[in-house]
């Protein structure tokens, strides 16, 4: 950075700025300062990142008195600390694989301890209160507060990291494992920081369709700058701006190091985020120094001082702190010989107390304070400076390189740590562990500690478990009922079905305002821009334009009231948003029931890992799969082309995963989720393919509910099965067809064929293994038989299996089949050609199936070779095909 020579000049500049605003307001400001930048543009200048000078953005004169006891808040924080460290320590020591972390929590400490003290507020029946997305790695410190307002005993925090008993607590934030406290799933590093912007952006929706009033609730979420780098964590922050959500607020933990080393060692973090920030329209307050610099940054007169400190890397500030004040005295201020003189008078340890501002609660309350008033529409961040492992001492990891990794501590360095935070402890107690410690109930200490959080409501972290019963409608309500009836000749897709379902649905009167369709500007794709006229686009400043296509039917309609998220082209983005309606009622008190319709190959592989929290935050809602299978959107190729998404969906064990073929397997699949999820109050998500590629639909058969919600029910008997041999098709979403015509071609070789819709393979799946966990653990009692077993023993003949999905998808249940069985299915990458080239390439098309099943009955000596190989030739199916793995 260049040093300014000419600071007198400098300052005339800046005062005929002031001037200017005083005088004749921002805007006339903002448009003189655009020409001036127009004009600097012409001459090729460059005008460098959007940051302001490394200090402080709240100038001294502008902070509020402190609200609360400084002391007493010292000496909580310093228990809230020594307890986290216990945590983990006392954890290591009974077994050291079971890891954590010490440093995080010590530099964030004071950013949440302020946040408990003075901000945060609980829900109450008056106010539903904040939403709280912690930073994953510093759930020890959160633990340690819980355990000094008696919400865990000792025993309980001694069940850190060891979960298999049921009473541990979780590593990180887990609400799966910890439903009445953790309310987020933050800890893998990106997803915490989007989440939150979604969230907040579904308060503001829900506000404006009357749903549930904003209320001045405010969403914090807190992250560390190494987070940064994650792409989730700032690809969404002009959402947070263009949505005016001035209700967020960030705060990043600015301690410059990352697990293995700084985050920007030659440059600096806070200036680059800050730049990124602003960039983005989000209001930015830096906390960078502590009140110890005041009267040093207060007495700068020629500027030496900001300016070493503007040229300052990141790198050198890390290593002023890990080598000590001597080391600072020598390197940060012996830069400059003005400066060395300056602090001529400072003792090391007044050097030493020259702290960051991260860790001083008056200029963090200030800070917060800001943000919380904010109300022009923007969001706001704040950049807080601190140290890793603050207070842990150079012997145990403060500003070391490794202290993310550090788990431990010796003796030496509990006593050191005791000594810093002043903890009433001997040496003695000290030399096989480090005992917890909690100052006496009716202290004033622990007085001030209930008393700060029963202003603000009550006890935080926390999660709402109370679910009320939505009344459902009957499969023969008009919602559902037409979809029953069957199409007759006209052909239809199973994305047209759900589509009318959804339309129904929304026209409930008991319903419909709770439902959440969300589409990643895919809405036409999948046939729905019909409910653009019917429900209209939420946004939040209404519409201000006249669409293009307004003198059509189906007009491209945003409303304030709107209904439907339209997302952009943002997978990540969507799912943040289904995440945080699909929670809502855990959150807002108030249920809704979000589908999420997207392309089936861009789910689950796209944003698997939100997939995942959102088993962890216990979601309920639909996940839609459009376009599904890998022979059905067949003109897209391999990158478009879904043939494993229901095997990434049977990772999550809380999620429900179909794959139906025929509109009343839709029907009664969503009916059944509903009455799962949203009368009986479960908490799990399910997630349905549904296909483009359209063909007739039967009507419903009598007595196949339970077979289509349980996977697999017989959907057409075959008149000569005692007569001719025998075989069993099965075939789930856009290859049942194929199996259907398959049995047509078996006939004419005299093999008789019953036809079954296997509608979940993972359900399937899921109730073989619970038939297995009864026989071990009560082998002598008799046990009701898995549904495949029980629906399969009856029927004689080999079973051929066929899906649009990998071959592992169907052979996971082989282990309860009581039939020889042979699976077909669509292993290797897809191909753009047509359906039917797609499925003769992927051997698995209605002539592969047929040839399949007559080689299983020649294998089982039921039909002669000769008869094999007549059919091999009639069918087209040949010898020398390269296998599509290899292809």
């Amino acid at each position: 950075m260049v040093r300014d020579t000419d600071t007198h000049g400098t300052r005339e500049w800046l005062e005929a700025l002031r001037s200017l605003i005083h005088f004749e307001g921002k805007d006339r400001a903002e448009l003189v300062l655009s020409s001036l930048t127009r004009e600097c543009l012409k001459h090729d200048m460059s005008l460098g990142h959007a940051c302001t000078p490394h200090r402080n953005t709240l100038a001294r004169a502008d902070e509020p008195d402190y609200p609360g006891d400084l002391a007493a808040e010292k000496r909580l924080r310093a228990a809230i600390r020594w307890n986290s460290i216990a945590m983990v320590v006392r954890a290591n020591q009974k077994d050291k694989s079971l890891g954590g972390h010490l440093a995080s929590f010590m530099s964030s400490c004071t950013l949440y301890d302020v946040g408990f003290n003075h901000f945060f507020k609980a829900s109450t029946e008056h106010h539903q209160g904040d939403l709280i997305y912690f930073q994953g790695h510093i759930a020890p410190g959160i633990y340690s507060r819980s355990f000094l307002e008696g919400r865990f005993d000792e025993a309980r925090l001694d069940g850190f990291r060891q979960e298999a008993g049921g009473s541990g607590l979780s590593s990180y934030p887990h609400p799966y494992l910890m439903p009445a406290y953790w309310q987020f799933s933050t800890v893998s590093m990106g997803l915490g920081p989007l989440q939150a912007i979604y969230q907040a952006r579904l308060m503001k929706y829900l506000d404006h369709r009357g749903l549930c009033p904003l209320d001045n609730r405010k969403v914090w979420a807190f992250l560390g700058d190494g987070e940064c780098d994650e792409v989730e964590t700032l690809g969404a922050l002009n959402v947070a701006s263009r949505e005016r959500l001035d209700h967020l607020i960030f705060v990043v933990n600015c301690n410059l190091q990352r697990l293995d080393g700084p985050v920007r060692g030659n440059s600096r973090i806070m200036d680059e985020l800050e730049s990124t920030f602003r960039g983005c329209g989000w209001n930015v307050i830096k906390v960078v120094w502590g009140s110890a610099w005041d009267t040093l940054l207060d007495n700068d007169h020629d500027g030496l001082l900001q300016h070493c400190i503007d040229s300052t890397v990141d790198g050198e500030y890390q290593s002023y702190k890990a080598q000590g004040p001597a080391y600072t005295r020598k390197h940060f201020f012996g830069k400059f010989p003005e400066l060395l003189e300056r602090v001529s008078s400072l003792s090391d340890e007044q050097i030493a107390q020259l702290q960051r501002g991260g860790h001083d609660p008056r200029k963090i309350y200030a800070a917060y304070r800001a943000a919380t008033r904010n109300n022009d529409g923007r969001p706001t961040v704040i950049l807080a400076h601190t140290v890793k492992g603050y207070a842990l001492g150079s012997d145990n990891g403060e500003a070391d390189m490794e202290a993310h990794n550090i788990k431990t501590m010796s003796v030496k360095g509990r006593c050191t740590l005791r000594d810093r935070l002043h903890m009433p402890f001997s040496d003695e107690a000290l030399q096989d562990g480090m005992p917890y410690y909690r100052p006496d109930t009716d202290s004033p200490d622990m007085r001030y500690l209930h008393a700060r959080r029963e202003l603000l409501g009550g006890y935080l972290p926390a999660r709402s478990t109370t679910r009320r019963s939505l009344s459902i409608p009957s499969l023969t309500d008009k919602a559902f009922a037409s979809q029953l009836k069957g199409t007759g000749e006209r052909t239809v897709s199973t994305t047209m079905a759900f589509a009318r379902i959804l339309s129904g649905l929304l026209k409930d009167k008991e319903l419909g305002s709770r439902i959440v369709p969300i589409v990643p500007d895919e809405a036409r794709t999948f046939g729905m821009e019909g409910l653009f006229r019917q429900v209209g686009i939420y946004a939040h400043e209404g519409q201000k334009y006249q669409p293009a296509d307004a003198g059509q039917i189906m007009f491209y309609r945003e409303d304030r009231q709107g209904q439907i998220l339209e997302e952009g082209i943002t997978e990540a983005g969507a799912m943040s948003s289904w995440l945080a309606a699909a929670t809502a009622e855990a959150n807002h008190a108030t249920a809704v029931i979000p589908f999420y319709i997207f392309y089936a190959m861009f789910g689950f592989q796209r944003v698997g890992d939100l997939a995942w929290a959102a088993g962890d935050m216990l979601a309920r809602g639909f996940l839609i799969g459009g376009t599904a299978g890998r022979t059905t959107i067949n003109g897209e190729g391999l990158q478009h082309q879904d043939g494993h998404s229901h095997l990434s969906a049977s990772f999550i064990p809380n999620c429900r995963s179909y794959d139906p073929t025929y509109a009343h397997e839709v029907a009664v699949i969503i009916r059944h989720g509903l009455v799962d999820m949203f009368e009986k109050g479960n908490e799990r998500f399910y997630y349905l393919t549904v296909m483009n590629e359209n063909h007739t639909h039967p009507a419903m058969p009598e007595n196949c509910e339970e077979g289509i919600i349980r996977g697999l029910y017989l959907l057409k008997k075959a008149r000569d099965m005692q007569k001719w041999p025998a075989v069993q098709l099965m075939g789930s979403g856009a290859l049942l067809p194929e199996a259907e015509a398959a049995a047509g071609l078996l006939a004419g070789f005299n093999v008789a064929a019953n036809v079954w819709s296997a509608t979940s393979f993972n359900e399937l799946r899921r109730d073989g293994l619970d038939y297995d966990h009864k026989r071990l653990h009560r082998p002598g009692e008799i046990h009701e038989k898995p549904w495949v077993m029980s629906q399969l023993e009856a029927h004689h003949g080999p079973v051929i299996a066929v899906t649009d999905y990998m071959k592992l998808y169907v052979d996971q249940i082989r282990p309860w089949v009581p039939n020889d069985f042979h699976v077909l299915g669509t292993d290797g990458f897809g191909r753009s050609d047509t359906r039917q080239a797609l499925r003769s390439f992927f051997e698995v098309d209605r002539y592969y199936i047929a040839f399949k099943a007559l080689t299983a009955l020649t294998d089982a000596g039921l039909i002669s070779e000769q008869t094999l190989e007549d059919a091999r030739v009639s069918l087209s199916v040949s010898s020398k095909k390269t296998n599509p793995l290899d292809s």
